[in-house]
């Protein structure tokens, strides 16, 4: 099953802009790829393969941003009981799915719930 290129290229760009926070770094844990920061992941990218639907979990502690999320098309709090902490999966492919600006906008404010301090205050200094 092949990623329609549109969603492939906003995964890019949200890949793209995870890793250029301060300190983010990228693994590949279960064949998937995240974004860490201080060893805690801060969005799960899943994998661009066409193995399942592309799309990115963020944790969104802000509750209008988090109501927001979820009015996307198909999103869905996330699996594996993340959903109760507030993580949000938000799939890249459907009509109507997020612009890659926005989905940039959820992957901060997730790093921002995450990130130590010290790093949240680089970042707003950039």
């Amino acid at each position: 099953m092949a990623v329609p290129r549109t969603a492939l290229k906003k995964w890019e760009k949200v890949r793209e802009f995870a890793l250029g926070l301060p300190c983010a770094a990228e693994e590949f844990p279960w064949g998937d790829t995240v974004a860490k920061v201080n060893r805690k992941v801060f969005v799960f990218l899943g994998a661009p393969d066409g193995g399942h639907p592309l799309g990115v979990t963020v944790k969104l502690k802000d509750e209008a941003i988090h109501t927001h999320a979820l009015t996307c098309p198909g999103a869905e709090p996330a699996g594996y009981g993340l959903g109760r902490a507030g993580w949000v999966r938000v799939p890249l492919e459907p009509e109507g799915a997020p612009a890659a600006a926005l989905l940039c906008e959820w992957v901060e404010e997730s790093y921002r719930v995450i990130a130590p301090r010290r790093l949240i205050a680089e970042l707003d200094a950039r």
